[in-house]
């Protein structure tokens, strides 16, 4: 049989379950523990039921955590997961036996220079920081908390002595925190709205490197907030502008009409580490 449209249309969380069947709802279940408390029940709280509550936990634990770190103002980093550092690739050239593997490590070595670019770029908004007396002058570094470019950014705070946040993502493939996270402030989320919401609230720019679609995501996510003037205005950076123009094409969106050239306004192209910490910078004249 084919697709078909539902024929009814679910009013509640309860009758949306009834749909799909009986998995994941309390409705009609033989499993609810009506004799332990609610916070020890995990069918109750991992039920449908329940997700407008785990929404508002994930929400709200973050946000508790930060405010006791002092936390203010972020610099969230975004890029692939697939650079790595120059070392780690030279090796994985050396060890790659098969043609996929040498096919694969090749990739890795020529993107080795964004992974040095994102720690460099770690390592600049650390030195700022460690310069600063007061929270709210601070520019603490935020990412994914994976591998690759967010690794990289992650590193170069950390070895500076600064703050680190990593916020990772409950994932099929468990995605593992990089070791350059500050203990405490390696944070997990099962929800991928409620983790950009946390990347959003506090950041004060957006870095991305190239990556696939993960960090094309996150990037378009802040782009149309700020076009639709849903958020303030920050920089928005892009690093390495070959590598954007040949996956978006931007000028090609303006030509067929569907943004603006003003639109572009919001986009900052740097190279560099150097060029993309001075765009933030000059964009909050800081000292």
């Amino acid at each position: 049989m084919g697709n078909t449209l539902r024929r009814n249309t679910p009013v509640s969380i309860t009758n949306l379950a009834k749909l799909s069947g009986p998995t994941g709802s309390l409705s009609g279940s033989s499993q609810v523990d009506t004799a332990s408390a609610f916070t020890d029940d995990d069918a109750f709280l991992s039920s449908q039921e329940t997700l407008g509550i785990r929404f508002e936990t994930e929400l709200l634990k973050p946000d508790l955590v930060f405010h006791a770190m002092g936390i203010e103002n972020t610099v969230v980093v975004f890029g692939s997961t697939r650079f790595y550092s120059p070392a780690r690739a030279a090796e994985m050239v050396k060890k790659a036996s098969t043609v996929s593997e040498k096919r694969v490590a090749e990739k890795a070595q020529k993107g080795s220079h964004f992974y040095d670019s994102a720690r460099r770029f770690g390592q600049l908004v650390a030195q700022y920081n460690l310069k600063q007396d007061n929270n709210a002058d601070k520019l603490v570094m935020c990412t994914g908390g994976g591998s690759g470019i967010m690794e990289a950014a992650n590193r170069g705070a950390f070895e500076m002595g600064d703050l680190s946040i990593g916020l990772n993502i409950s994932l099929p493939r468990e995605q593992i925190p990089n070791p350059y996270i500050t203990p405490g402030l390696a944070i997990r989320f099962h929800y991928f709205a409620l983790r950009k919401m946390h990347f959003m609230i506090r950041a004060r720019s957006i870095v991305v490197y190239p990556g696939g679609f993960g960090s094309l995501d996150e990037f378009f996510e802040v782009l149309t907030l700020m076009q639709t003037n849903k958020v303030e205005r920050f920089p928005i950076i892009l690093v390495c502008k070959s590598f954007w123009n040949d996956v978006l094409c931007f000028d090609k969106l303006i030509d067929y009409g569907v943004i603006d050239e003003e639109d572009l306004k919001l986009i900052h192209f740097v190279e560099d580490a150097e060029e993309a910490w001075t765009a933030i910078a000059n964009w909050y004249e800081l000292n």
